[in-house]
């Protein structure tokens, strides 16, 4: 049986680059219901787009995931703007059905209120400089390149999926400390605002924790972490984390789905994932890269 959660929030996917994990994130959707998908930010990667991406046909097999989801179960989505879909600004907001496009949007529950925003209004680099956000991207775009070398190496020993762009960024101190006062700044935020949290995505850095009272909750990315955000009927917020130790088996399934006809959703096979709850201590997510 399907898990059903209240709230799913995802972002980060950056489709039109090389590397998003539009299959990945596809088929973690289809394991899935939620009454609300939130699209965080950066689902469409405008910047890549526009210099040298090209648009595939796993990157439309991810929207039709999600018009299924709206179709099969009336799920309520919520497209927000990002810094790389800035695009969107020329449509701002739209409603259509059950699809909402818009900047930013406060999310209550349970008594509780979240600010959700993609972030990016809070790193002064991509506001303020961005000829240096461009180049930060370019650089950004070669780690990524180096987490498909390692990983087509690791895959070939049978080992999971390890990224290599985020333990590097883990080990960097100015890249720690960027992190540490983005995270701030947003708490700050939350609390000029009244609200009990903020969600974000724009770093790329799942987190769940506290700051300062505040309750702080990024999303992740799926190019890097592979990570969402899901709230259950009980209003409890966990990060959740693909993982690909049964991908053949999944990927399998698939290819004989397609050649039997078949587009009804398997429940039998469920996508393994590693769940960290807000009150479990933290895990280790980056153990060295060819272990």
């Amino acid at each position: 049986m399907k898990t059903h959660f209240k709230t799913i929030i995802v972002s980060d996917v950056h489709l039109g680059t090389k590397g998003s994990k539009a299959k990945e994130i596809a088929r973690f959707l289809k394991q899935y219901h939620c009454d609300n998908l939130i699209l965080n930010g950066d689902i469409i990667d405008g910047w890549q787009l526009k210099k040298s991406g090209a648009w595939k046909r796993k990157h439309t097999r991810f929207f039709n995931r999600i018009l299924k989801m709206i179709e099969n179960h009336n799920t309520q989505v919520f497209y927000l703007r990002g810094n790389h879909d800035d695009f969107l600004d020329q449509i701002l907001p739209l409603q259509i059905g059950n699809l909402s496009i818009q900047t930013d949007m406060i999310y209550e529950s349970r008594g509780k209120k979240y600010f959700i925003t993609h972030g990016d209004v809070f790193d002064s680099i991509t506001t303020n400089l961005r000829w240096i956000a461009y180049l930060g991207d370019m650089g950004y775009t070669f780690l990524l390149w180096l987490n498909r070398v390692v990983n087509h190496y690791r895959f070939k020993r049978g080992l999971p999926y390890f990224s290599l762009s985020q333990y590097i960024k883990g080990k960097v101190k100015s890249a720690v400390s960027y992190v540490d006062q983005y995270e701030t700044e947003l708490a700050k935020m939350a609390k000029a605002k009244g609200c009990n949290g903020i969600i974000c995505g724009h770093i790329h850095k799942a987190e769940n924790r506290l700051i300062d009272g505040v309750h702080y909750l990024n999303s992740g990315d799926w190019v890097e972490t592979m990570s969402a955000l899901a709230e259950d009927h009980e209003g409890n917020w966990q990060l959740i984390y693909y993982s690909e130790i049964n991908f053949k088996e999944i990927r399998d399934q698939e290819v004989g789905s397609f050649f039997s006809g078949k587009e009804e959703e398997n429940e039998s096979t469920i996508i393994p994932l590693r769940k960290v709850s807000f009150d479990s201590p933290k895990d280790d997510l980056n153990p060295p890269a060819f272990r």
